[in-house]
């Protein structure tokens, strides 16, 4: 029996939303301009030249962005022999949950609930809520900001008052950054488990631990990262495999992003290049008619956001790179799709995700153009491929 393996590559946007303006984001182009900048010698630090991802190119990237937004892709002139289009999302959002979702199958049916850009940004009583359970009497932050910038600023007060450190972002998000050693991990986990539940009343998607370590002049965010996501509002693709008694694995950040729904076994690390280990043994190892949904989350978390343009080509060049090895393990009439959640054009303004369409090529398909389709589609063509009834709106291209 076949399986499926459904590749996020966090942020890797392809351009060309038709709402873009809607959200402030008309003319950004993930791939687009990065491959542009790599092309004009303006992404040298580590790397070096255009942009090369010939592996995924092969499949069809290149001829996938020129589809989404119609950039000229310098260096990716493969004639695609994979299954290659784009999609778009229809949820109004550009979050990490409303993309993974949609993916799987399920729009998000209400808007989410942002915090404005003030500060302070938390209304008084979520934030008498926060010191109730931190034992604390008050918060640090309180505003929009940018993870190691507000860590920085608030490094000293925090080890000094033992005050969390409170911040969110253009996403719906309540985040909160602590020490390991001096607020204590476990406290801190304890804390955003606590105030999950409320903040998701409010469709507030997602509650995130922040843990560092180390001093104020030279700390690090730890691996220990969780977050506590609101529940998918119906079943997803994960559901309709696992209640058709198929085995189901999740990677990375998936198991957080869909509340362990549908999710038999989780398989985390410490990097991405760990995550990728764990691609590689599935795809070795895994049952026939098995699901395996991947998040690689460091091309957005690390370079996206930073606006980091030279370490985002390298990590898609790495990414590409390490490709060879997991397709190797596939069988024939496996299905391995690689797509994208949202955008985060690094030569963007702001620090924020970026709404775009996003790249889906395939490996195991009839090598075709599937043109543009929405999110929801991959979710119904994975169903397909693994015969199992989708309960979406989505429709295969297969």
């Amino acid at each position: 029996m076949a399986r499926a393996f459904l590749i996020v590559m966090d942020s890797v946007g392809a351009g060309g939303a038709p709402d873009a303006a809607a959200f402030g984001d008309e003319g950004a182009n993930t791939l687009g301009h990065i491959a542009a900048a790599c092309a004009a010698g303006q992404a040298e630090e580590g790397r070096s030249g255009p942009l090369r991802m010939p592996n995924l190119d092969g499949l069809g990237l290149g001829a996938a962005v020129r589809l989404a937004s119609g950039a000229a892709m310098e260096g990716f002139a493969a004639v695609p022999r994979g299954l290659w289009g784009a999609a778009e999302e229809v949820s109004r959002g550009k979050d990490t949950p409303s993309g993974h979702w949609e993916l799987a199958g399920v729009p998000v049916p209400w808007d989410w609930t942002y915090f404005p850009k003030t500060v302070p940004a938390f209304p008084p009583d979520l934030v008498a809520l926060v010191c109730k359970l931190a034992g604390t009497a008050g918060i640090l932050g309180n505003c929009h900001a940018s993870g190691v910038p507000i860590i920085a600023e608030h490094c000293e007060a925090h080890l000094r008052t033992g005050w969390p450190i409170c911040y969110t972002s253009a996403d719906s998000v309540f985040q909160i950054a602590a020490h390991e050693e001096a607020f204590g991990l476990d406290r801190l986990l304890q804390l955003c488990a606590d105030l999950a539940p409320h903040l998701h009343a409010m469709k507030v998607g997602r509650v995130i631990a922040r843990p560092f370590t180390g001093t104020c002049g030279d700390f690090h965010r730890t691996a220990n990262r969780h977050d506590y996501a609101i529940a998918p509002p119906s079943p997803t693709l994960l559901d309709w495999v696992q209640g058709a008694g198929r085995q189901t694995h999740a990677i990375g950040k998936i198991g957080d992003i869909f509340s362990m729904r549908g999710v038999g076994q989780l398989w985390k690390g410490k990097s991405d290049a760990d995550l990728f280990e764990h691609l590689v043994r599935l795809g070795a190892k895994a049952k026939s008619g098995s699901l395996t949904f991947a998040n690689f989350v460091e091309f957005d978390s690390l370079y996206g956001h930073p606006r980091d343009v030279s370490g985002y080509a390298r990590a898609l060049e790495w990414f590409d790179a390490a490709l060879p090895r997991f397709l190797a393990t596939l069988r024939p009439g496996d299905l391995a799709i690689f797509t994208a959640d949202h955008g985060n054009d690094p030569t963007w303004h702001g620090t924020e995700h970026t709404r775009e369409r996003v790249p889906v090529v395939g490996w195991g398909a009839v090598p075709r153009r599937i043109g543009l389709r929405g999110f929801v589609d991959v979710a119904a063509s994975v169903a397909r491929h693994l015969q199992v009834v989708p309960q979406g709106a989505g429709r295969s291209f297969l």
